[in-house]
């Protein structure tokens, strides 16, 4: 493969298809474990994953895997998003599954770490058909088609175990720095309830303080427009592949600006609103995603993010979403609007605005840091898996053992879109 550097000749390099067949097998009770396929953390249970989508009613007919094969989310194969699973489970009847034709051929993390390598992505772009990048897709010749290298069993175990070693130190190094961002969200809650507890705190209808952004933009076809989607638990937004409205689908959009308190129509519940900021300023959001204007005069929208994240907040947000489907709860937002809310003199909400800057600094710098991190993560995996570095002498310290839970917290990143469309939700 043109991508990969020279590797060690004592090693195994043949194409997918020697190694590899495509599998379509059904469950007939869909109670299997449900399997989720992201391009961070390959397939793992989807109990362990913050995702923001809608649920099945039912899981029938989805796709079954056992442990050693091989999971492709079809549609999102260009960003990396498969992996070889562990377990045994259930993923979309989309996805494409390839067993092996021997078990003990690979080890599956050996896999699970080579085949989201850049070179290995760079080729599933290369190999996969669409109309635009976002909507490409990895068919299953040409995914058998591509060379995969086999390192001699022992190898691949040993290389498994150096990079699980690397990843422990990586991932305390990524947990101390979500812990300071984590303090600094519970200091801002603090700031809020100070502001509450003021005799001068009025308590006012929703929609005495913001109101709802009603007016659509007018689509033009040939314009380009950056939706956005938004993460549960304060998370945040994020910004979609551009498209041009021609291709935006059947759904009424809305202009964002700087400042606009945005809801998730879906998963408010779940604590899915964000503040938008200067990058979101001209991105627009389909009518799933309530956008409130404060009137600023009385009320900051960075104190009324802070007050829904609270207990408080997030039970009137829990009241207003109802629904039946699982997590699918729809947000009323007229509903909502009327609900009573404490609004604390307007230079105490200034404190807790100043605060949330300050946050947002610090969170920027920090999620640098840890792009940065990642990085050398890839480059120490890339070199590792296509035998750029010997490791057969290596061998584990006393703090090198690690679980599969905590490493879990690799993928645990504020940005996973490949999860948020993986089952076409939109």
């Amino acid at each position: 493969m043109r991508w990969l550097p020279p590797v060690p000749q004592h090693w195994n390099e043949q194409r997918a298809k020697t190694f590899f067949r495509e599998v379509d097998e059904r469950s007939r009770t869909g109670q299997e474990e449900l399997l989720s396929v992201s391009h961070l953390t390959g397939v793992t249970p989807r109990s362990q994953k913050n995702v923001t989508m809608f649920k099945a009613a039912s899981y029938v007919g989805s796709k079954l895997c056992q442990p050693g094969d091989i999971v492709i989310n079809t549609l999102w194969a260009w960003m990396a998003a498969l992996g070889a699973s562990r377990r045994t489970g259930i993923v979309s009847p989309a996805y494409g599954v390839y067993r092996p034709h021997r078990a003990d051929s690979f080890n599956p993390a050996y896999l699970d770490y080579l085949l989201r390598t850049r070179a290995y992505t760079t080729e599933y772009i290369g190999r996969s058909t669409g109309i635009r990048a976002s909507r490409l897709r990895l068919y299953p010749n040409q995914f058998l088609d591509i060379p995969l290298l086999q390192p001699p069993r022992p190898e691949q175990d040993q290389i498994v175990a150096y990079l699980r070693a690397q990843d422990a130190h990586i991932v305390r190094f990524i947990n101390a720095k979500r812990d300071l961002i984590a303090l600094m969200a519970e200091q801002r809650g603090v700031l809020a309830e100070q502001a509450i507890s003021s005799a001068e705190t009025q308590h006012l209808r929703l929609d005495r303080v913001v109101s709802l952004l009603a007016t659509p933009i007018t689509r033009e076809p040939e314009a380009t427009y950056t939706p956005i989607g938004m993460f549960n638990r304060g998370r945040g937004i994020f910004h979609k592949t551009p498209t041009e409205g021609k291709h935006l689908g059947d759904s009424t959009f809305f202009r964002i600006e700087e400042g606009d308190l945005i809801f998730s129509g879906q998963f408010a519940w779940e604590g899915a609103i964000a503040v938008a900021n200067a990058e979101d300023d001209g991105c627009i959001a389909s009518h799933r995603y309530p956008i409130a204007k404060c009137k600023f005069d009385v009320v900051t929208p960075e104190y009324l993010y802070t007050f829904f994240l609270s207990k408080a907040g997030d039970l009137i947000l829990n009241h207003h979403s109802r629904g039946a489907a699982g997590r699918n709860r729809p947000l009323n937002p007229r509903s909502l609007m009327k609900e009573k809310i404490p609004v604390p003199p307007l230079h105490l909400q200034r404190e807790v605005s100043d605060f949330f800057y300050e946050e947002q600094s610090v969170r920027r710098e920090i999620e640098k840091e840890i792009t940065l991190i990642r990085e050398y993560r890839d480059r120490l995996i890339a070199d590792a898996v296509t035998g750029q570095v010997d490791l057969r002498a290596w061998r584990p310290g006393p703090d090198d053992a690690v679980s599969d839970d905590y490493l879990a917290a690799l993928g645990d990143d504020d940005a996973d879109p490949a999860e948020e469309e993986a089952d076409g939700n939109e």
